[in-house]
């Protein structure tokens, strides 16, 4: 991994990834208090095929070091990430911005899938594993997931870039 410290120009040190990790591990409640500023809201961008970007909001996971979301195959993200996988997303948490840029790959392993579920299931959303055995289903979702069924992404990282929010500050990219 390579780092670059974004805020030597002014005397601070780098961010540590491992730190970064480890809150990311702790988990990103979206429950009101729950994180930076107020709530955890992760936001995916993706490219329109005009060039534009594309940004919505997802209710993204942070599980064996990736984001993972769900989407129904009609939403403009799952069109979007069809013909190019190239996508970014950011979340706030009380001591850092970050963003993830990389690819996003449609996941069709029935264990993943089973075990993504049992996470979301875990976390308030209870989602289960449809007929198909590679998509989820639920009585509800966000709208912008469109209608089930719901296929499960990973987001692999090729960067990610942090911006401290807390004394004594600092901002860091990682190159994967």
């Amino acid at each position: 991994m390579e780092t670059r410290n974004l805020a030597d120009l002014y005397g601070l040190a780098a961010l540590d990834w491992a730190g970064v990790a480890a809150r990311l591990d702790a988990g990103l409640d979206q429950a009101p208090g729950a994180g930076g500023p107020d709530r955890h809201t992760c936001w995916l961008s993706t490219i329109n095929e005009d060039g534009g970007p594309h940004v919505t909001a997802v209710g993204a996971l942070w599980v064996d070091g990736a984001f993972w979301f769900e989407t129904g195959a009609v939403t403009r993200k799952a069109r979007n990430l069809a013909r190019d996988p190239r996508c970014a997303l950011s979340v706030a948490t009380a001591t850092f911005d970050l963003v993830v840029e990389g690819g996003a790959a449609r996941i069709s392993d029935p264990a993943t899938v089973a075990r993504l579920a049992g996470v979301w299931a875990a976390g308030g959303w209870p989602c289960r594993v449809d007929e198909s055995g590679v998509a989820l289903t639920a009585d509800f979702s966000a709208p912008s997931a469109g209608p089930p069924p719901w296929s499960v992404y990973r987001i692999t990282a090729r960067t990610a870039t942090a911006l401290a929010t807390v004394e004594p500050g600092g901002a860091t990219r990682w190159r994967f």
